[in-house]
Parts: C-alpha cells; sequence; structure tokens
C-alpha cells in the first residue's frame, strides 16, 4: 500500500499534467482562431517575384516568359514597386537579336514585352540561388537598397514564378548551380515564421517542374507545375527571324487566358486551371492544394495575379473646423489608394502649432479620433488600431500561464488538506 506521502505526490503530479493539457488545448483553440480570422480576411497587398534562371541566347523563351508574366501582372494592377524581376540573360540587348532592344513571345512581333518601362531587379550574374532565396526570407545585406526588396507582410499575397531548366528535385541557376525542391522548401517556411506571407502560389516551368515543390509543408501555400517527374517542358513553335522558339508552351496557354481578365474579372483559379491540356502541353499539368485551406473555385486569379484589395483608409484629421471628409472608396490596387490617400490626407494641426478642431466634425463622420498638446506641439492621434499579433500572442501566454500556476498552486493546497485524510 502507498504511504500518504506518496499518494500525495500521485495527486499532485496528475493535477499538474492535467494543468499542462488544459493549457495546450487553450493554446491549440487559440491558434484555430486566429487562422481561421486570418482567412475571412482579405489580403492587404500582393507580391510578384519573376525569375528567369538560364543564361546563353539560345534560352531566349526563358526570358521571355519571365518579361511575360512581368507584363500580365503589372497589367492587373501589381506596381514595379511590388514585382521583383530577376533576368539571368539579357537577350534584348544581345549582339545576336535582329531586333535590338525588344524581346518578343509571339511571332507576329505585335507585342514588345521588354517594353520601354521594364525594371529588371537583378539582371545577370545578380541571378543565383542566394539572392533568390534572400528575396523570399528578406535576409538581406544592410546596404541593399529598397527595390531588391521583398517588402511583403502576414497581409500579403505572394505570387512566385520560376522559369528555366531543372529536373528531379532542383532547377538550374545560370548553368553553374542549382536550387533544391529542400531549399525552396526552407525558405517558404522561414517566409511563414516570419510572417512575410498571407497566402503564396509558386508556379514552376521546367521540366519535371513539379518535383520542385514536393518538399513544401507550410501552410496557406498552392502550387503548379508544367510537367510531372519524368516529364519535360516543351517550348512553344520557332520564329525564324529571331532563329529560335520564343515562349515555352505553358506560359503561352496562361497569357491566353490572361488576355481576356481583367482588374474586374472574377475568373477563378480552378478555370485557370482547367486550361492546361496535354494536346498542347505535351505533358502533364499539376498542382498541389494539400496545404491551401480555400477551394479553388472560389478565388479570383487576381488574388495572385493582380492587386486588387478591399481598402480602408484611416480617416484623416481636418485642418480648418466644421470641414469633413467624404471617404468613398472602392476596391482597387492597394498602390493606387496609397497614393490617393497621401494626396488627400489633410493637415493635422494648424499653421500656429495648435491642434485643429477636428474631434468634433471627425466624431460626427462616425469616427473616435483625438489630439493631445505637448507643449507648444500638436500630436495627433489616430483611432485605436488592432494590437499587433505578436502582443496579443504574448498576451495570451502570459494568461494560460498564470492559470496553470493557478492550477499548480491549487494542487499543492490540495495535496496538503488531502495528505492527513489519507494516512
Amino acid at each position: 500500500m502507498l504511504q500518504p506521502r506518496s499518494d500525495a505526490a500521485w495527486l499532485l503530479a496528475l493535477l499538474a499534467c492535467a494543468a499542462i493539457l488544459t493549457s495546450a488545448l487553450a493554446h491549440d483553440q487559440q491558434q484555430q482562431q486566429q487562422q481561421q480570422q486570418q482567412q475571412l480576411q482579405p489580403h492587404t497587398s500582393n507580391w510578384a517575384v519573376l525569375v528567369a534562371t538560364s543564361k546563353y541566347w539560345y534560352n531566349y523563351r526563358h526570358i521571355a516568359n519571365a518579361l511575360s508574366f512581368y507584363r500580365t501582372v503589372k497589367r492587373l494592377g501589381i506596381p514595379d514597386s511590388n514585382i521583383i524581376l530577376m533576368l539571368a540573360e539579357d537577350v534584348a540587348c544581345n549582339p545576336r537579336n535582329a531586333y535590338p532592344g525588344q524581346v518578343f513571345n509571339d511571332e507576329s512581333h505585335r507585342l514588345n514585352v521588354y517594353g520601354s518601362n521594364v525594371e529588371v531587379d537583378y539582371r545577370g550574374s545578380e541571378v543565383t540561388v542566394e539572392n533568390f532565396i534572400r528575396v523570399l526570407t528578406g535576409r538581406h545585406d544592410p546596404a541593399m537598397p529598397r527595390p531588391k526588396r521583398m517588402l511583403s507582410d502576414k497581409g500579403s499575397n505572394v505570387l512566385i514564378y520560376i522559369s528555366g531548366h531543372g529536373g528531379n528535385e532542383f532547377m538550374k541557376f545560370q548553368d553553374v548551380e542549382e536550387l533544391m525542391a529542400q531549399d525552396v522548401a526552407d525558405a517558404i517556411q522561414q517566409m511563414h515564421e516570419k510572417g512575410r506571407y498571407r497566402e503564396l502560389l509558386l508556379v514552376a516551368e521546367t521540366c519535371q517542374a513539379a518535383t520542385l515543390y514536393s518538399k513544401i509543408t507550410s501552410p496557406n501555400v498552392l502550387a503548379m507545375a508544367s510537367s510531372l517527374k519524368g516529364e519535360s517542358s516543351y517550348s512553344y513553335l520557332t520564329d525564324m527571324d529571331v532563329g529560335l522558339s520564343l515562349i515555352d508552351r505553358f506560359t503561352w496557354s496562361t497569357l491566353d487566358f490572361f488576355e481576356r481578365v481583367d482588374i474586374h474579372s472574377r475568373l477563378s483559379l480552378a478555370q485557370l486551371m482547367q486550361i492546361y491540356r496535354y494536346e498542347v502541353l505535351d505533358s502533364h499539368f499539376h498542382y498541389d492544394a494539400s496545404h491551401y485551406p480555400r477551394p479553388l473555385d472560389t478565388v479570383p486569379v487576381t488574388d495572385f495575379f493582380g492587386s486588387v484589395s478591399s481598402i480602408q483608409p484611416t480617416p484623416a484629421l481636418n485642418s480648418t473646423a466644421g470641414d469633413s471628409d467624404s471617404w468613398s472608396y472602392s476596391s482597387y490596387s492597394s498602390s493606387e489608394a496609397a497614393q490617393e490617400l497621401d494626396v488627400r490626407r489633410p493637415a493635422a494641426v494648424s499653421s500656429a502649432g495648435h491642434a485643429s478642431s477636428s474631434s468634433s466634425s471627425s466624431s460626427q463622420d462616425g469616427y473616435s479620433d483625438c489630439s493631445c498638446s505637448v507643449g507648444s506641439s500638436a500630436v495627433a492621434v489616430g483611432p485605436v488600431q488592432d494590437l499587433p499579433g505578436s502582443i496579443v500572442d504574448t498576451g495570451v501566454y502570459l494568461g494560460m500561464a498564470a492559470v496553470a500556476s493557478m492550477v499548480l498552486v491549487a494542487s499543492v493546497v490540495a495535496a496538503r488538506i488531502m495528505a492527513p485524510l489519507l494516512s
């Protein structure tokens, strides 16, 4: 028979285990609620990373692939500031190019996808595996200029398109190094842990492209590929003037679909995926939605290939008493909204350095703005915003720790009380 003290110790251990289990369950429930809330909230920005990894003139089509996607996402609202374009070969200025300064993606030569306003962020020898991973993870040298950085956050939808030569679980860069499938998975996992995306779409166009995302386990990631393991990804037609193929079949099919899409389109990702046919590609299209929560028929293509989001700007303080702004915003690109907000935002303080009398007018509009004066300077304070996720998480953890501590203290007291009764 166990001694009373042993019985009390066992009881204390059981109560402690129960407290820890309760705390863990509460934490899991909190995480599920946060994920559900995040899924209900629309994304706040769009970013695109477009990469052509192949060097040399004869890989003209890979450069044209990336430039074609660049033109498409830019037309659909993603500004240059939110596009990272990486081209391993400058075919536009290659001496063998019969059309200097121009790159075409079809035989008619109607559209110069290089254009006069293309912004290439990484060119030539700058296109490396290291720089690609640094762009995704944000782990740059402090001296790296802003245009070469992807400044996404936990509200951003990110599109990654990569075109070049590859094989089973690897992608060649510059014909001298390889990006492995595990590298891609690790980089995306870092993005998830650092809050650098809300949802992510990876599009791979290369031979055996589906193997490039075979290691990904991060949440909210959707992946598309032009070919399965053991299959090649083929070019589309050949231009006799240029002497090379101008585009790959997968990109050609994708662009043919997007020529019918504008920023108001409600075409879904499911409809996009239905256009890829073996008769055109000579390979089997594949996608992986095992880590993506939303049904694809409910996801507009503009969630990734465009920049269409609902903007709810913070109302500004009026510089003149009695003035009121009538804010009416429809869904359009976040960059345009930011520019318009900067232009329309009135001064928060008057020229005399006193707080403006906008609190009354703003309260009439249904907003709770306030202003406070420190010395001779006025400081404008806007509406109360939601606390950052890290602060909320810290509060949750501290609360659960406090509950667990209280349960442990109660367990000790109960054990001391029950020990004499059990003896």
